[in-house]
């Protein structure tokens, strides 16, 4: 189990090599939605992503003569640019395993980082095992997407980040895949100020952690279909399921239809790019299912790659 302590030590060691997103106020959507709405946009973050958050606290911990030896991860894109971008950075040889059905866009980002691709099956954990038998066939270090506790350190910095720019926050939204970043900013804040509350957002047709959660146990999906490809994740984790389990106030579902059209919204009103996965929590706001009471309201944007050959077939599909 992760605490206060090695997020704030993850802070540290990250400090000036990630960057430090803003807070963003919403007159649109606090009108829209009755609430105080900020966005957290991790979309401007290295990579696109919140991922090199994580990836770096847990490259940076590693002895050189370890890391030279080469990383590895499984990853539909975002942690797998991560991974690679850690690795430039450091001098580590990197290797990503992909799904088939990778985002182009994704696929490119994590090649012009200088990582090596394998592609392998479609679901998260077909992937992960790949990564997993690679790691011992070579000798390489396995860097969990969402599961690894230094993983989990890392990407709770932003919650230490939205204290610090903005300590009268009410409650936070996350998006869920595997459950390593709702853990880490949960973990951040609610041992710092247990009265906020954290919510979760995932979409209904990729709900392992909703499903987990309500059934007390972890619960597999099998043949995930979703525009969020960054949360089609078939189990929780290991780490990351007791934490949910403990801090997590409420999980939210969302359609693909309201994730699109909150995609278009933010483009259209906000100016800003999110992918599907990020979009999840502002699909919440907007649908209404976050109460309407006037309180100071965060929502996480995790991430902003997506193929303009997807964004366009958004836009023409969106009515």
């Amino acid at each position: 189990m992760i605490n206060i302590t090695h997020i704030k030590q993850a802070q540290e060691r990250i400090r000036g090599m990630v960057h430090r997103t803003p807070l963003i106020g919403s007159k649109t959507f606090s009108h829209i939605c009755k609430n105080k709405i900020f966005l957290k946009p991790e979309n401007f973050q290295k990579t696109g992503a919140f991922k090199i958050r994580g990836a770096l606290n847990v490259v940076l911990s590693l002895e050189p003569p370890k890391g030279k030896r080469g990383i590895i991860t499984a990853s539909s894109g975002n942690h797998g640019q991560a991974v690679a971008l850690a690795g430039a950075i450091s001098g580590y040889p990197a290797t990503v395993v992909m799904p088939k059905n990778a985002s182009a866009a994704k696929v490119d980002a994590v090649q012009g980082y200088g990582a090596e691709i394998i592609f392998h099956g479609t679901s998260s954990m077909e992937r992960i095992d790949r990564a997993e038998e690679v790691c011992r066939e070579k000798g390489l270090t396995f860097i969990h997407p969402f599961n690894d506790p230094l993983v989990m350190a890392g990407q709770g910095t932003i919650g230490l980040e939205i204290l610090e720019d903005m300590p009268q926050v009410e409650q936070v939204l996350v998006p869920i895949g595997g459950g390593g970043l709702i853990s880490g900013i949960a973990v951040a804040i609610k041992e710092t100020r247990p009265d906020i509350k954290i919510i979760g957002v995932e979409p209904e047709q990729s709900n392992s952690m909703y499903l987990s959660i309500r059934s007390g146990q972890r619960r597999e999906l099998q043949n995930i279909v979703s525009i969020a490809d960054g949360l089609k994740t078939t189990i929780p984790g290991t780490n990351t399921f007791p934490l949910v389990r403990k801090y997590v106030h409420d999980i939210l579902l969302v359609s693909e239809e309201e994730i699109r059209a909150a995609m278009m919204l933010l483009l259209e009103r906000c100016k800003l790019l999110v992918e599907p996965s990020g979009a999840v929590t502002v699909a919440a706001l907007l649908a209404h299912k976050v109460a309407p009471m006037g309180r100071k309201t965060v929502a996480v944007l995790s991430g902003g790659n997506i193929a303009l050959r997807d964004l366009a077939s958004f836009i023409s599909e969106n009515p």
